[in-house]
């Protein structure tokens, strides 16, 4: 089970802080999670510049030159941010009983452990 989904709010936890011009420290949506590759895409973390090749599109406009994007980072180095401390946190996962339908089912549910003074 995934412990990191889709649009959850993360929290850079290694790499060079940012008085160093690195990024330990920002907390971000997740945009993206890359299953296969064990790595996520954070909204306004690990900015890249891209050089893109001039061309046309169909109505004629120019395209290319220099765009910046946000690039992957390995899921080790992010840690989910507890939405009561705004604090990064570890992931848990308890069994729920729901019941639908009459029918009841045994589902898992992630949620975050009690986040500490450092992590």
């Amino acid at each position: 089970m995934a412990k990191i989904k889709k649009g959850d709010l993360v929290q850079v936890i290694s790499g060079p802080s940012q008085a160093r011009g690195g990024d330990r420290g920002k907390q971000g949506r997740v945009i993206e999670v890359l299953v296969d590759q064990n790595r996520v895409v954070v909204e306004g973390v690990n900015y890249v510049t891209k050089h893109v090749r001039v061309g046309q599109t169909q109505r004629g406009t120019k395209t290319g030159g220099i765009e910046t994007h946000e690039a992957p980072i390995h899921v080790s180095n992010v840690a989910l941010v507890d939405p009561k401390t705004k604090k990064p946190t570890r992931v848990g996962f308890r069994e729920e009983t729901v019941e639908k339908d009459g029918v009841k089912k045994t589902v898992r549910v992630r949620y975050a452990k009690k986040s500490g003074e450092k992590l």
